[in-house]
């Protein structure tokens, strides 16, 4: 079965952790206990409803303040797909727990209030989201119960949200007008709004296309391991193990392996045992080949007429995850697919305005949850492509060698 990761965005209290509630509790996706424990945990607070957003903000200051602060999974599944969901939180101090939900995702859900309209966060979520290279954007016009159900107040800021969208490079775009409160359009079409013709957003989460996001033409397969059994049955066995990045492999291809440079042939592709006709993203799979090269753990397997860039000099767009600032000439562990290696920050280019898109040439204070663009300079080449083209390939992340703390997250551009 199919899996879609998708993760919800939006300003504080446009109902994110309610909509994933309410889809959880009208797909049947819950436990009868845990409705009865959300349901006296409402009734404790005195609220009037049930509150559904209890079931994904776990924390006791969630709950007490009625915000989301950290990255809640959820996982459900319907008769067509399997879900992983990130409710991510919306206050812009916050920023950095939004970035770490929306790497892996294959679809936000952006919320607007529809008494608020398009606020400042929406314009910050909508750029991190296309930054973050996910291809497919579902704005939900919530809590339109509040407006009386009135399309005016929905075209209007489908328009003006189609208008900002013309700036950045979204591939595709959806707009459903919802109450997650009511549940109206989420699991179940509306009464209220006949105005709309669109399906409900359970329906378009379960038959969006997503066979295409991922990248089938370069191969890049990152060696996590090297198998050795050493055993009687295996006893000349060597097998490269890890998670296939991108593209298409089978027996009988051209490789080569990098650094080295040396070729060879795929032999077989294994994957528990079996030995496979093919394999390709995001499998994990176990490569032999046909000849005896010296491989290791952060090497990488790739076509001979295809291969990414190889260097030491990278140009990153970087979310800054900690609270002490970034050192321009500071010096940090790179964390690149399965390659391990130092760096240096060579230069820091310009912070973004994620409010106005613009540059902020003078001010290259890159503090926590900013975003900057800078140059790295690395002890040791790594293979790479543009973020755009290969997400897998194109990300890594800074690590403070001192704490051992991960403090950057950084797109290759």
């Amino acid at each position: 079965m199919e899996l879609l990761r998708f993760t919800t965005a939006g300003s504080v209290d446009d109902g994110k952790s309610t909509l994933i509630g309410r889809m959880l509790y009208d797909s049947k996706s819950i436990f009868q206990d845990q409705y009865d424990a959300i349901e006296a945990s409402s009734k404790k607070k005195g609220d009037e409803n049930v509150n559904l957003a209890l079931l994904t903000d776990g924390l006791r200051a969630e709950r007490e303040q009625g915000i989301t602060i950290d990255v809640a999974y959820r996982y459900f599944a319907t008769p067509k797909r399997k879900f992983i969901i990130a409710d991510t939180p919306g206050h812009i101090q916050y920023t950095r727990n939004m970035v770490t939900g929306a790497s892996t995702a294959n679809l936000a859900i952006i919320l607007i209030d529809a008494r608020k309209g398009v606020q400042e966060q929406t314009y910050r979520h909508t750029f991190i989201a296309t930054l973050l290279g996910i291809p497919h954007l579902v704005f939900c016009i919530n809590k339109m119960d509040l407006v009386n159900y009135n399309e005016q107040v929905y075209e209007k800021i489908k328009e003006e949200v189609e208008q900002f969208s013309t700036k950045l490079r979204v591939a595709d775009i959806r707009f459903v007008p919802i109450s997650a409160l009511k549940g109206d359009n989420v699991v179940h079409t509306s009464d209220q709004m006949p105005w709309y013709q669109g399906s409900t957003l359970l329906y378009l989460l379960e038959t969006i296309h997503i066979g295409s996001d991922f990248n089938h033409v370069d191969c890049r397969f990152p060696v996590q391991s090297v198998i050795r059994p050493m055993s009687d049955d295996f006893h000349d066995f060597r097998g490269y193990a890890g998670r296939i990045s991108s593209g298409v492999f089978k027996p009988g291809d051209a490789v080569t392996v990098l650094p080295s440079g040396f070729s060879s042939k795929i032999k077989t592709v294994e994957l528990m045992g079996q030995q496979l006709a093919e394999a390709f993203a995001p499998m994990s799979v176990t490569l032999t080949l046909e000849d005896e090269i010296d491989i290791s753990r952060g090497d990488m397997i790739v076509r001979d007429n295809n291969q990414p860039t190889v260097t030491q000099d990278i140009d990153v767009m970087v979310c800054w995850l900690h609270d002490k600032p970034l050192q321009p000439g500071g010096k940090y562990a790179i964390k690149h697919t399965t390659n391990d290696a130092r760096c240096m920050v060579k230069a820091v280019q310009y912070k973004m305005d994620i409010n106005t898109l613009h540059r902020l040439e003078e001010d290259k204070t890159i503090g926590m949850n900013d975003i900057g663009r800078i140059k790295l300079r690395t002890t040791r080449p790594l293979f790479i492509d543009r973020y755009e083209r290969n997400r897998e390939t194109g990300s890594l992340i800074l690590i403070d060698e001192q704490t051992n703390e991960t403090v950057g997250a950084g797109i290759i551009i």
